[in-house]
């Protein structure tokens, strides 16, 4: 089992922070408006690509991955062992995020999951997920299970405004 993540100079292991309190519209008049940790859950489900987040060689990495939602609600994709990413996230905090939008409404939203990631060792709950979840979009031989917990889910969604036109002058 790895360590937690350690911050430089201190001897204790990272956390996540705290949600802010929720204060309903994020602005009054941007048309976006924030959504509880339940509602992005249920939102989460109805697309099949999300983008996974992580650090590699102290970079910002970012992916397309096909995923699902396991029973507790974390994050789950299947991805190559011997994959770039698989070696990068495992035991690192990583964030996964989800959207939809229609161009022609001006609506959509975005969902963002922030948690620990983990590859799945045991057999039998790797044989649970390869079963419950949708085929990786890509052939995997050496197919392995990457959990992100959601420690921390956060969203928003744009909801219809009125066209705002720039005044001539």
């Amino acid at each position: 089992m790895r360590r937690p993540s350690v911050p430089m100079g201190t001897d204790r292991p990272y956390s996540l922070p705290r949600r802010r309190p929720h204060h309903g519209d994020m602005h009054r008049h941007d048309g976006f408006r924030e959504l509880g940790r339940q509602e992005c859950l249920r939102l989460l489900p109805r697309v099949p690509l999300g983008r996974v987040v992580y650090t590699e060689n102290a970079l910002p990495a970012v992916l397309p991955v096909n995923f699902f939602l396991d029973h507790d609600h974390a994050v789950v994709l299947r991805t190559s062992a011997a994959s770039r990413m698989a070696r990068a996230v495992d035991g690192s905090v990583v964030a996964f995020e989800a959207d939809s939008f229609d161009e022609a409404a001006r609506t959509g939203w975005s969902v963002v999951v922030t948690g620990r990631a983990a590859l799945v060792a045991d057999p039998g709950e790797a044989g649970r997920l390869g079963a419950a979840g949708p085929p990786s979009w890509v052939p995997v031989e050496d197919g392995v299970f990457l959990r992100i917990e959601p420690e921390l889910v956060t969203g928003r969604v744009l909801e219809r405004a009125a066209v705002v036109r720039p005044v001539s002058p």
